[in-house]
């Protein structure tokens, strides 16, 4: 290319592989007469994971085309996003995502002298800035405020302020961190066009915008840190990688929703220009791609094999997140995520003043073992008229046994082969002479004990899968509950159904990667 980029290069850099740019003829215009200013926002609340490598790779190619580049922290807007992330650990996160941001920069070769970091909290609580707020709010309605966040801005049954509030606050980023575009991905669509819409309204300029798509997981969806098969953190260990990626959708000749090629698309070829399949010399050895779409097309073909390209997948991942594995194996690094991200099942109460009664920490839904369980079979109880013995497969080698007091409530064809919820992690009870190693979880009308109903997963799901509280997919649940302790009674008080029939923990809803939990009918009732 030369030594100096045209406009026209650098136009290319900037634009490949996004899906979507608003403002194209202004991006043309600037270009033509000075660098681009560019910013991308992360919120800093769960841990970045290896799906941050497609941003990453952007902004290489932002850097490449001589843009000028700020990074935000956004840690207000992970406050705000229905408390995603606690206010005392915000500090901490943000540091966090600090270090790793910057490692993974220095992992794909990315010099950061041209990078700036800034953190929201830094300018987001001046007078100004706050004002501003306030002028927003008196002119954005509150049905243009509650669409502007719909994919992005989790939603729950009773949305709080803050959630309206964010999609403003994302405008307003644009004006104050003086840039000409932003950068994100198209799931933030709506908030862009908002942006677009309601920054002229204060006298502000209207800003470009460039979108990533949304690229799929190493098991076909969003990649997402609430996914954990999906989600390759940046420092899992080498074995780790290698098992996530073989359970990794990649059907033979399927270039549709394929995470290993949407990797390769998005990080690895606009990182180096080229892909090596590693290969045996008896499958024709090593061969080496300058294009993707070659790539592509030979899978298509079936010319290359999916244990081949996830193999070679493995070692360019590892070369990536080496560096960045090196940085954090220091003992202060360890402490840095510790903190960052305790474990809910060690909660301790917090350090500041005497501390008090540490049991509301230690009931968190994260402790509780909770899975997607298949009825094998169902009989009577042979010593108790009233209880059913099941046999139901949670995914482990040998299905459990599990005593459940149904029979008057639930007759044993309802039962059989259904997909249930089961808690795992109680200790096994014998129950009339037989050993319960596990226990169904019913919906029951409240009032008169006379309607029960087992929750319902989602259709689709297998044996085995996780069954989480939203806001609690992190945090390993405890390997057997004390019954001293109470953790399931504690929680259980605030188990409901709602009104839509959605299973819940004050009020945030029980769910599998694929969809909330239900019941059948019984609305407002209690779950045991």
């Amino acid at each position: 290319m030369g030594h100096q980029l045209t406009a026209e290069e650098k136009y290319h850099l900037i634009t490949r592989n996004l899906q979507e740019v608003l403002g194209e003829d202004k991006l043309k215009a600037i270009l033509q007469e000075r660098e681009l200013k560019i910013y991308w926002g992360t919120a800093t609340t769960g841990k970045p994971h290896i799906a941050y490598f497609v941003p990453m790779s952007k902004i290489a190619d932002f850097l490449k085309a001589g843009c000028e580049v700020t990074i935000l922290f956004a840690d207000l807007h992970a406050y705000l996003d229905n408390m995603k992330a606690p206010w005392e650990l915000l500090g901490l996160r943000t540091q966090y995502y600090e270090h790793v941001i910057k490692a993974m920069l220095e992992s794909i070769g990315v010099p950061l002298e041209k990078l700036h970091f800034i953190r929201g909290t830094d300018y987001q609580l001046s007078k100004e800035y706050t004002l501003d707020v306030y002028r927003l709010s008196s002119v954005v309605t509150q049905h243009d405020a509650k669409k502007a966040g719909a994919e992005v801005v989790k939603q729950v049954e009773h949305p709080l302020l803050s959630g309206l509030l964010y999609p403003g606050l994302q405008a307003l980023d644009e004006e104050y961190l003086k840039v000409d575009a932003q950068f994100g991905g198209v799931d933030q669509r709506k908030i862009f066009t908002f942006a677009e819409k309601y920054l002229p309204s204060l006298g502000y300029a209207k800003r470009i915008h460039l979108m990533n798509p949304m690229v799929p997981g190493l098991t076909g969806s969003k990649m997402s840190s609430s996914e954990e098969d999906s989600k390759i953190d940046l420092l899992d260990r080498k074995e780790d990688v290698k098992k996530k990626l073989k359970k990794a959708f990649c059907e033979p000749g399927n270039v549709e929703n394929n995470g290993v090629l949407a990797f390769i698309k998005h990080v690895l070829f606009p990182l180096r220009s080229e892909f090596v399949i590693l290969r045996d010399e008896k499958w024709g050895g090593n061969k080496t791609y300058t294009n993707y779409w070659d790539l592509e097309k030979d899978f298509a073909e079936q010319t290359v094999h999916p244990g081949d390209l996830k193999n070679s997948v493995e070692v360019a991942l590892n070369k990536l997140l080496d560096p960045i594995r090196e940085k954090f194996s220091s003992s202060e690094m360890k402490k840095l995520t510790g903190s960052a991200y305790p474990d809910p099942s060690k909660a301790k109460p917090a350090a500041k003043g005497p501390a008090k009664n540490s049991d509301p920490e230690e009931a968190v839904p994260s402790r509780v073992d909770l899975r997607v369980g298949k009825v094998l079979s169902v009989e009577k109880h042979p010593d108790a008229d009233t209880l059913y013995v099941e046999k139901i497969d949670v995914g482990e080698p040998e299905p459990r046994t599990v005593v459940s007091g149904l029979v008057a409530f639930v007759p044993e064809e309802q039962l059989q082969d259904r997909l249930v919820v089961v808690l795992c992690n109680l200790k096994p009870q014998k129950m009339r002479g037989v050993a319960s190693q596990a226990m169904l979880l019913c919906a029951s009308s409240n009032g008169e004990l006379c309607r029960i109903e087992p929750l319902d997963p989602p259709a689709g799901c297998c044996p085995g899968e996780r069954v989480f509280v939203e806001g609690y997919e992190s945090g390993q649940p405890d390997e057997e509950l004390k019954p001293k302790k109470r953790v399931f009674e504690k929680l259980q008080a605030d188990f409901r159904i709602s009104e839509d029939l959605v299973a819940q923990w004050k009020g945030r809803n029980f769910m599998t990667k694929l969809g909330a939990v239900t019941c059948k009918s019984l609305k407002g009732g209690s779950i045991h």
